[in-house]
């Protein structure tokens, strides 16, 4: 027979804390069921869940207690119901969520109020830990931004449900906060496609050209309309273009170098290159700009409309087929058939209407400072912090993103 005991140790963490423990385990015979540790400025928590033979029970406690006071380290045992174990060891299978908080900052009120919208839902905080890097008391070297990842476990009644109560704590809150399900493909992303205008950069094209061409009030209240969804993009995207014609052609270079260019996007497409996703640009906006913003960025590839140009001007048309939302999700599905990449494992991200289709098929939607129409039928939705926030939904903390960036 065997014995099933729990060990919690705290205090002072150093080096050699879990050899010398696991020391005394291994001279017994002891099996070790499960391990786990945190370490909150240099406070360590470490708990194991231990099978002790009934033959070494005495001495491997004894051991134990006398090891945990040479090293200032409180120890407590439980003893565990082995039926209780077994109960726990199925609740392995229980799906898991993930869920990131981004934002400015994180208070204590703003974890109470998501951890409440948890409770209600029946899931269980496994795990919290904290993605940005430390925080500093010095007002000057405060960080710009903070995330955390809150590790759920338990089935989701109604996950629709859940996103649209977090969209709108999030809005209250002034926080970002997105829930994935725990799987293989959020941890193997390889595909990311971007919309370009207000996405990349923070201005729609087609209202710079119209400015340009004297139109940019009527050309302006279309593109807002068509964003919000209240028309459709291929129609009211003929109506602008058909505003711009006779615009002199040679304005091009000089408009596409004034575009600006997102807060966190180089950082964001940088880190990206260098773990190898492949980036592309699908947008409903010109391969003109598209192309300028390649150059710019690395980008891999880019699908826009082409300008139709004659005798040095624009003539109100496209070269091609339009690139909507129906093409753009199309666009996504045949990059994702040539790389030999799942769906799952794509990431999309855009603002408007039109990039509802792509966002609702690939494995991680977001919707970047986008329309409320938008963020409320797209499964995730930044808009507290840069579009490097990104790389935080991916799992990725601080020093990983130096580490990346150095490399």
């Amino acid at each position: 027979m065997s014995e099933l005991v729990q060990m919690e140790l705290s205090g002072r963490d150093r080096p050699g804390i879990t050899v010398a423990l696991t020391e005394v385990l291994a001279r017994h015979g002891v099996t070790v069921l499960d391990i786990g540790q945190s370490v909150i400025h240099n406070t360590l928590a470490l708990g194991l869940l231990i099978e002790v033979p009934d033959e070494a029970s005495s001495p491997v406690f004894k051991e134990l207690l006398f090891a945990a006071h040479g090293l200032g380290l409180d120890l407590r045992f439980t003893p565990i119901d082995p039926a209780d174990y077994e109960d726990w060891v199925r609740e392995q299978g229980q799906p898991r969520h993930i869920l990131t908080l981004l934002g400015r900052s994180i208070t204590a009120g703003h974890i109470a109020r998501v951890s409440e919208v948890v409770a209600n839902y029946g899931l269980n905080i496994e795990q919290i830990s904290r993605l940005s890097g430390r925080i500093s008391r010095k007002e000057e070297q405060r960080p710009q931004h903070a995330s955390i990842e809150i590790w759920l476990k338990g089935p989701v009644r109604e996950i629709s449900a859940l996103h649209s109560e977090l969209l709108a704590l999030g809005s209250e809150l002034g926080l970002d906060m997105a829930v994935q399900e725990d799987d293989i493909f959020r941890r193997n992303r390889r595909l990311v496609c971007f919309d370009m205008d207000s996405t990349l950069i923070q201005a729609e094209v087609i209202d710079v050209l119209a400015e340009a061409a004297g139109v940019g009030e009527q050309v302006a209240a279309i593109t807002e309309s068509a964003m919000r969804g209240e028309l459709d993009f291929t129609e009211s995207f003929r109506q602008r273009l058909s505003l711009l014609k006779g615009l002199d052609a040679s304005i091009l270079p000089s408009l596409a170098e004034r575009l600006p260019i997102t807060p966190g996007a180089e950082r964001l497409i940088s880190t990206l290159k260098r773990l190898g996703y492949r980036v592309v640009i699908l947008s409903g906006g010109f391969d003109y700009f598209a192309k300028d913003l390649q150059a710019r960025l690395g980008i891999d590839e880019v699908h826009a409309n082409t300008l139709e140009i004659e005798d040095g001007r624009l003539t109100g048309r496209i070269c091609g087929q339009v690139v909507d939302g129906a093409r753009k999700a199309e666009l996504l599905r045949e990059i994702a058939e040539r790389e030999g990449i799942r769906l799952e494992q794509a990431i999309a991200v855009g603002d408007g209407a039109n990039d509802l289709p792509m966002l609702a098929i690939a494995g991680l939607g977001i919707a970047y400072r986008a329309k409320p129409l938008v963020k409320q039928r797209a499964r995730h939705a930044l808009g507290t912090v840069g579009l490097d926030g990104i790389l935080y939904l991916l799992g990725m903390r601080d020093r990983d993103m130096v580490q990346v960036s150095s490399s």
